[in-house]
């Protein structure tokens, strides 16, 4: 707090040294990843720019006609301290002072309506739960079984898990996983429930690890994965999922399938491309593979078939062999991708918005800072009333600087909370990309393995055309009529199982518009909400600061006049 004193007998101004070390308390709010670096979800004021408050003892400032008090004759030089400003009542729930704990908590709208919502990504659409909270992170250093030898490190994450799903056998469970782990399950959930709209995980940023501190990188990282895994935690079907069962349950090394990288699966490819190439027609697909897209390079003459078949699409004169023809989708695909458009622009004013608002809280708070130490500079060398009379009204307007700019503060931690809902549904929009793309990749599929049959069709007909003019029996085109009718039941079961595929992509697609649609229009209601309340109720209070000093300073409006 700032205490100005007379320094001896010289008359010269001393500022005590806590006056140049003004620190203000930290309610220790961070800003939500969305539109800072803070881990938390709310910003953080700078400590230089916030009054710790004082004790209760301290009093309120008087009015300018009462708040001079002569220490000596009124001839001789005067000193005078003036009360330290009390921040206490700085907040929307206490610009009363005469109020109980729980007459404050009934008036305040902010407080009673973040009690009474939810947003989506907390909220399970049944009476089932799953609570996912991730902290903890702690390094690891392991040996690195690379040709270069040293040492590998890494973080890992606790995980704890509540729950009242009956497949977990239990009701809650902790384990300890790494940031690999969390990538494996979102390869094994993408390959696994094609169609839906599963949220994206964390990017693994390697350069942002090595620019940043260890302990803010963990922090940032442990709020990226906890918003991930309860993201899936809401989601009506993966919730239920076995890959996400085992993820959070099974102890030890993750038991699901890794990710093999791209090199490995091409080299795959590339080896068995010849067997395709020059076997006895043994180069139709078979109906297992069809279920999961081409591009894995695993399959690399089945991937050149349907670039093919794409390029045949786009180009080609003749119509594809089937075409996506759901009205229906096809529209809501249109406002989907438009919406994310709006919702890019949305996000971009959002992110300027809660930038301006802490920029006007930290700045008020700065100028609050220099008007005290103006205050305090005025009255140690203040010669007549008039001059001590200013110097405590600019203090009145300090005060008054200081404790909007904590509702400035108070007001922006609020806007990122529910302007976040923007750029959260904005994320979103790339787990429906990816949904749109598959049902796209399953199309092509069927598309090839039609085109693939026809082919083979042609083949058969031309054969039997040519066996039909000769009365040699040739066994060669007797074999080749019969791998060409074998390849033939292959591709049409494969066909079949694509078709399949296909159609429940489609049916996963029309219910993820449907529940993605009804989570946007529920979280949006509740962020309008939120934000209209809070600007009311904090800009009233603001309002009300700044009427105080007003009344307190009429007096110049009058001689003015």
């Amino acid at each position: 707090m700032m205490d100005l004193k007379s320094q001896g007998d010289s008359g010269e101004p001393r500022v005590d040294a806590s006056t140049e070390t003004l620190a203000v308390e930290d309610e220790g709010d961070s800003t939500s990843t969305s539109y800072s670096n803070e881990p938390n979800g709310h910003t953080a004021v700078p400590n230089s720019q916030h009054i710790p408050p004082p004790s209760d003892s301290t009093d309120h400032i008087p009015s300018p006609t009462h708040h001079l008090q002569s220490t000596g004759s009124s001839g001789s030089h005067q000193n005078f301290h003036l009360e330290s400003p009390s921040y206490a009542d700085a907040n929307v729930r206490h610009t009363e002072d005469h109020a109980s704990p729980a007459e404050e908590a009934d008036r305040d709208p902010v407080t009673d309506f973040d009690k009474s919502v939810t947003l989506s990504r907390f909220r399970s659409s049944d009476s089932t739960f799953l609570k996912i909270v991730v902290s903890d992170p702690q390094q690891v250093v392991e040996s690195s079984n690379s040709i270069v030898p040293g040492v590998n490190t890494f973080f890992t994450y606790l995980i704890t898990t509540e729950t009242n799903l009956p497949d977990y056998g239990g009701s809650k469970f902790t384990i300890r996983r790494r940031f690999n782990d969390v990538v494996t399950l979102a390869d094994r959930l993408s390959e696994a429930y094609r169609g839906f709209f599963i949220p994206p995980r964390p990017d693994k940023s390697v350069v942002e690890g090595q620019m940043m501190q260890k302990q803010d990188f963990a922090e940032q990282r442990r709020v990226a994965l906890e918003r991930y895994l309860q993201r899936l935690a809401v989601h009506p079907v993966i919730k239920k999922s076995d890959e996400l069962r085992v993820f959070l349950q099974v102890q030890g090394r993750l038991p699901l399938l890794t990710s093999i990288d791209i090199a490995s699966r091409m080299l795959d490819g590339a080896v068995k491309l010849p067997r395709q190439l020059f076997g006895d027609y043994g180069n139709a697909i078979e109906p297992q593979d069809v279920v999961q897209p081409a591009k894995n390079g695993r399959d690399l003459l089945r991937l050149f078939k349907e670039l093919k078949q794409s390029v045949v699409n786009d180009w080609g004169s003749s119509k594809p062999p089937m075409e996506d023809d759901d009205k229906e989708f096809l529209e809501n695909k249109e406002k989907l991708l438009d919406i994310e458009q709006h919702l890019s622009d949305t996000s971009k004013q959002a992110e300027a918005l809660v930038k301006a608002q802490k920029d006007m809280g930290e700045t008020l708070g700065e100028l609050g800072i220099d008007f005290l130490k103006l205050a305090n500079f005025e009255n140690e060398w203040a010669n007549s009333n008039a001059q001590r009379v200013r110097a405590a009204d600019i203090k009145t307007v300090a005060t008054a600087a200081v404790k909007t700019s904590r509702l400035h503060h108070d007001l922006h931690v609020h806007d990122v909370k529910y302007l976040d809902v923007v750029h959260e549904h904005l994320g979103l929009m790339f787990g429906v990309r990816y949904a749109f793309s598959d049902r796209s990749k399953a199309l092509l599929t069927v598309q090839t393995l039609l085109s693939e049959l026809s082919s083979l069709n042609s083949r058969v007909e031309k054969l039997e055309a040519t066996s039909s003019k000769t009365f040699m029996v040739d066994k060669s085109r007797i074999q080749k009529l019969e791998e060409l009718k074998d390849a033939i039941k292959t591709t049409d079961d494969a066909k079949s199982c694509a078709v399949k595929e296909y159609e429940r992509i489609k049916e996963h697609n029309r219910s993820e518009i449907e529940r993605l649609n009804k989570e946007r229009h529920d979280d949006f209601i509740i962020m309008l909400k939120g934000f209209v309340i809070s600007q009311v109720a904090y800009s009233e209070n603001i309002g009300n600061e700044w009427a105080k000093v007003a009344e307190e300073t009429h007096q110049y409006a009058t001689n003015a006049a």
